[in-house]
């Protein structure tokens, strides 16, 4: 056969395909093919204008070659930036994101400008491992611009993808040279990061037909999810997985889109003094099932149930999985199973985005479940967070204030191995408390709370509420590097979490730590398009502005501020704040009086 018309070449081959199109797709058509010319636009425009050519748009994808490694990325970095600012004010599952792959190799070229080779299916093998909104490039390209693009590249190690008989190491790529909020928000959706045996657990069916019953099936959900993460397996967070709630989706969608590799549903009938769970564990890629099993029982054997389900989990994966793990899940929270059950209730108000109406009455489940066991540890540990939420959502008071560290003490003297009581008590000892006159006089126990999360990360790394703890605490202890880490985690186990606006301020605070104001904006930014009534995330965007030295936009981000906390104050920022540092302290109070906040 002739060669004419073809001819070999060395070129940075972009490979980028939407995450999620399908679901989107399913959700508005007509939307999401007008973001999809808006974006495909977007990429023309910046790989030209980077010394490159667009290959291909088959379908929701990209395909592009440069002369250049550098215009490849610098390319893939301005479309990301681009794309955030035309997702606008969509919410977060209305964003159509893309990941992108890049690699420095040799493809084989016709007259007509299509390109062929290993170095095109590396490109998009890499695109496959990158999280949503992100960028992950091979080792040859993160050589050729390494210190010669304002980015941070991130080992991320040898990765085993389809079709190439070999192990090609990749690199994250992060515009700047820190975490920003757009790749903290990208690793949501980066099923690279989590291990090989992820598992996500879908909201299971209430077979009880009575929609009041909803909560029981919820609660189960959580519980079993909670036993398998204390086994110290990958878990997604129920937050993510309850995005699918009521919708029918297929098991490789799941999979795909929370990083998982196996997917357990199933179903639960309450009735009267007994209950049925049955679950099925799917290998989310091929569809297999692995596992299928029916569990019935007295409803005062419900916490057994749950444990079998978990161990029964882990027994068809793992077969070797150490009982000593086994074990630790079997402690029952209460022996009052009306406690239990108003507990469950109470989840609600612990949830991202949560109104104030769902907290108050989340509460008051607490205080009942605590009038039947008043040893219910879990249940003073939910309590406190309660109290911390509605102190920083600026709708609690003092009583709450003190609630709130009587419940997290009192939880953390009774269980020290159970890693939500841990997490939930030390954010709150670590939160709450005020200062007067610079002198501790009640709350910030810094020590404490540190212990307590140490211990629940040392329990249960791959819970939620430990690893955004961790980050809070840390943040607050004035490490924010490390706080930064945790934060990213928590997006990891929590991939498409309806709660990222507080997320994304948690990490815009942890800039502000760090001294990194420009991020701090950019973050929060993104979390206030998404809560614009956020009031913690506004008081961050004037800190922000201010530290920047845009002072008259931060003046008006500052009335933005009093009209979502009138009660705000200067002295009750000083005495309120949880940050360790008082030079931190003292800084951020003498910018809030100079952008005209009252005292």
């Amino acid at each position: 056969m002739s060669d004419t018309g073809f001819r070999r070449r060395l070129v940075a081959i972009l490979a980028a395909d939407a995450a999620g199109y399908s679901r989107l797709m399913a959700d508005d058509e007509r939307e999401t093919v007008v973001a999809l010319d808006l974006a495909r636009a977007a990429f023309r425009r910046r790989i030209e204008a980077n010394q490159g050519r667009v290959v291909d748009t088959a379908g929701d994808s990209v395909l592009a070659v440069f002369e250049t490694a550098i215009g490849a990325v610098t390319a893939g970095l301005a479309v990301q930036s681009d794309l955030d600012r035309l997702c606008g004010d969509l919410p977060e599952h209305r964003r159509l994101r893309f990941r992108i792959g890049i690699h420095l190799g040799d493809v084989i070229e016709k007259d007509d400008g299509t390109v062929y080779g290993d170095g095109v299916n590396i490109s998009a093998r890499l695109q496959e491992v990158a999280g949503s909104g992100g960028i992950v490039v091979s080792d040859s390209v993160q050589s050729a611009v390494r210190g010669k693009v304002k980015a941070a590249l991130v080992d991320r190690g040898e990765q085993k993808v389809k079709h190439i008989p070999y192990p090609i190491r990749a690199f994250e790529v992060h515009e700047g040279h820190h975490i920003t909020a757009r790749s903290a928000a990208s690793a949501r959706t980066d099923p690279s990061h989590l291990e090989a045996l992820t598992l996500a657990v879908l909201p299971f069916t209430n077979m009880s037909g009575d929609p009041e019953q909803d909560y029981f099936a919820d609660g189960m959900v959580e519980e079993i999810t909670t036993a398998l993460a204390r086994m110290r397996w990958p878990v997604i967070a129920r937050n993510s997985s309850f995005v699918y709630k009521g919708r029918a989706v297929g098991i490789k969608q799941v999979g795909r889109e929370l990083g998982a590799r196996y997917v357990l549903e199933g179903s639960v009938r309450k009735s009267g003094s007994r209950v049925r769970i049955t679950g099925q564990l799917i290998e989310a890629e091929s569809g297999h099932h692995v596992w299928a099993e029916r569990f019935e029982g007295a409803l005062e054997d419900v916490f057994d149930l749950q444990d079998r389900i978990a161990e029964s989990i882990v027994s068809a994966i793992e077969p070797n999985v150490r009982r000593a793990e086994i074990e630790r899940v079997r402690a029952k929270p209460t022996s009052d199973l009306q406690s239990y059950e108003l507990v469950l209730r109470a989840l609600q108000g612990t949830m991202p985005r949560a109104s104030k109406a769902d907290r108050d009455k989340a509460l008051g489940f607490i205080r009942l479940a605590l009038e039947r066991d008043p040893q219910y540890s879990l249940a003073k540990a939910m309590g406190a967070f309660l109290c911390t939420e509605r102190l920083l959502f600026d709708t609690g008071d003092a009583r709450d204030l003190k609630l709130g560290l009587r419940y997290a003490e009192e939880a953390l003297s009774e269980r020290t191995d159970d890693p939500t009581v841990l997490a939930y008590s030390g954010i709150t000892l670590g939160s709450l408390g005020y200062r007067k006159l610079g002198i501790r006089v009640l709350g910030f126990r810094y020590d404490e709370a540190e212990r307590a999360i140490d211990r629940a990360l040392t329990l249960s790394p791959n819970l939620l509420v430990v690893q955004f703890g961790a980050g809070q605490i840390k943040s607050i202890l004035g490490d924010g590097d490390k706080a930064l880490e945790h934060f990213r985690q928590a997006m990891r186990i929590s991939p498409l979490d309806p709660g990222t606006s507080g997320l994304v301020t948690s990490v815009a605070g942890a800039h502000l730590v760090a001294g990194r104001f420009e991020e701090a904006l950019s973050a929060v930014r993104q979390a206030l398009q998404d809560s614009p009534n956020f009031v913690l995330g506004q008081a961050v965007m004037v800190l922000a502005l201010g530290h920047l030295g845009r002072i008259e936009e931060a003046k008006q981000a500052a009335l933005r501020l009093l009209e979502l906390s009138p009660r705000f104050t200067v002295s009750r920022y000083e005495s309120h704040t949880p940050v360790k540092d008082p030079e931190y302290r003292r800084r951020n109070a003498e910018l809030l009086r100079a952008v005209g906040l009252p005292r």
